[in-house]
């Protein structure tokens, strides 16, 4: 947020105001322009000449008039769900999908591309492919390109800096993209974009959320005053390769004992192979079953994950955590062993002013997050909650009330 010091130029002010008003009629609308002063605090006339642009540029219309409190009805405006169109990419471990997604992260169209190599450069190329394909199927004004994958990832340039499991190791993965297609492209690691997702369009926002990803890999997402925190390395939340079993399993980093190698999904099924079990759902199904082997097994990696949950609780404290990925299919009794070793591990007055669930099953949870982290940057949403208080206060002596509309 811009501070009122005064030295703000009017441009900056302009932005930040058109942010301002645009993320609010995004959370709250239908509203009235009256209605918009009073939640930014910016004047009427302020509003009025955004939300003029707004209407220009197609991301706002007026949707009818309000109910009347005693004088003239006021106008209602409404974001235009449908006036940009965004791509999303999921570069998955075996699967790379992509989609076209509306302003309010609804999926119009769908692509999935199977990648069944380790060649970073063939990989490069199924990513070219399937946007192409995307492109060609749009039907609005395209916004930008949002992508979501495995590894570390430079989003201020969409640089990969590694990606194991696709071979990228500083590949320029925005830039190529960029001059490929002249569109906007941001890249951010699979976890965080699913964090941003849960956080944009799971329902009622709060300042703080940390997603936890527990699939081939792990990661955490974390949201941390309304924003995305990366760190100073763009490593946060890559829990999944910090070491807790020093002569443990060689993990796909290079190192020994991960908590990927005990508590993802890769994990379990590869203990369970011996067993003559290698495919999730038949891991489910056997669990749901009442397997004990497959039980014991699914507890102890849920144990595992628990005590990673319980440092991110100790460094945090934050008291919305979401379980997201392949593991989370197993239900109850993973979600169980995850929150009783979490309690048992925390300290006491912060695990019990936790909240851990999982997260609602959705296959485009990555897609849906890059395409989040696109729209809030190129649109400037503010999407942290309930709005900033603009660079302008109200005037004194204004109205309060939604009769004394200022026409577009």
């Amino acid at each position: 947020m811009i501070e009122r010091s005064g030295k703000a130029t009017h441009q900056e002010t302009r932005a930040h105001n058109s942010r301002l008003v645009l993320g609010t009629i995004y959370d709250r609308g239908p509203i009235s322009r009256a209605a918009l002063a009073r939640s930014t605090g910016l004047t009427r006339t302020t509003v009025s000449d955004v939300v003029s642009d707004l209407i220009r540029d197609g991301l706002t219309r007026e949707v009818g008039r309000g109910p009347s409190t005693g004088g003239k009805a006021p106008i209602l405006l409404a974001f235009a769900d449908d006036a940009r169109h965004l791509v999303g990419l999921d570069l998955g471990e075996s699967v790379f999908r992509g989609a076209i997604v509306d302003l309010r992260g609804e999926i119009c169209s769908a692509i999935e591309v199977a990648v069944d190599d380790r060649d970073g450069n063939q990989a490069l190329e199924r990513v070219f492919s399937l946007v192409d394909q995307l492109l060609a199927r749009a039907d609005r004004p395209i916004l930008g390109i949002g992508i979501g994958t495995a590894g570390l990832i430079d989003t201020t340039i969409g640089t990969v800096l590694e990606a194991v499991n696709l071979d990228w190791h500083g590949l320029p993965l925005g830039a190529l993209l960029q001059a490929r297609t002249g569109l906007p492209v941001y890249v951010t690691n699979d976890s965080r974009a699913t964090a941003l997702a849960e956080h944009v369009f799971g329902g009622q926002r709060a300042s703080n959320l940390v997603v936890v990803k527990v699939g081939e890999g792990i990661g955490a997402g974390l949201i941390l005053g309304g924003r995305l925190f990366q760190g100073d390395g763009f490593g946060a939340g890559e829990i999944g390769h910090t070491t807790v079993r020093p002569d443990g399993d060689a993990c796909r980093c290079g190192r020994l004992g991960c908590l990927e190698t005990v508590a993802s999904t890769r994990a379990i099924l590869g203990q369970l192979a011996s067993h003559g079990i290698s495919r999730l759902p038949d891991a489910v199904a056997a669990l749901e079953a009442g397997d004990p082997l497959v039980r014991d097994v699914v507890v102890a990696a849920g144990r595992q994950l628990g005590l990673a949950v319980a440092w991110l609780i100790g460094v945090l404290n934050v008291e919305r955590i979401v379980l997201v990925g392949s593991a989370a299919e197993f239900g109850e009794p993973w979600l169980s062993a995850v929150r009783e070793t979490m309690w048992a591990s925390a300290l006491g007055l912060l695990a019990d002013g936790t909240t851990l669930e999982i997260g609602r099953p959705h296959a485009d949870g990555v897609v849906l997050g890059a395409t989040a982290l696109l729209m809030t940057r190129e649109l400037g949403l503010n999407l942290t909650g309930l709005p900033d208080a603009g660079l302008e206060g109200a005037v004194a002596g204004e109205s309060e009330s939604d009769d004394l509309e200022i026409s577009a």
